[in-house]
């Protein structure tokens, strides 16, 4: 079985797709904008990316969350518990790093199980 690739680039793709499994790669959101503006833009990107692959938030098995400050953690946190499915809690890891540019403030990475 080979992988399938979604919006495959010269560097990378958004998503490959292997077996029952969709692999995402980090999405940010537009620079400077806010933590939680990021983090919004950056879920809506994971909406779109896991339907495109025929999956959605539900089948989310793991997210790493990294954030340019462990300041904005909570801030992060108050826009992912109202996204993610309840009772549907992916293994996550957060943590802080340097990102792309200082403008980034979070990038998050998704593994998810396809529908059915």
């Amino acid at each position: 079985m080979h992988p399938t690739y979604i919006d495959s680039g010269k560097r990378m793709s958004q998503v490959v797709i292997h077996g029952n499994t969709a692999y995402l790669a980090g999405q940010i959101g537009a620079p400077g904008e806010s933590v939680t503006a990021q983090t919004q833009a950056v879920l809506a990107s994971i909406d779109d990316l896991l339907e495109r692959a025929g999956s959605d938030k539900s089948n989310i098995l793991s997210a790493t969350i990294w954030l340019a400050d462990m300041a904005d953690f909570a801030e992060m946190n108050a826009v992912w518990d109202q996204w993610v499915v309840e009772g549907r809690m992916p293994a996550r890891a957060t943590g802080e790093a340097k990102l792309a540019t200082p403008d980034y403030k979070i990038e998050i990475i998704i593994v998810a199980a396809l529908n059915g």
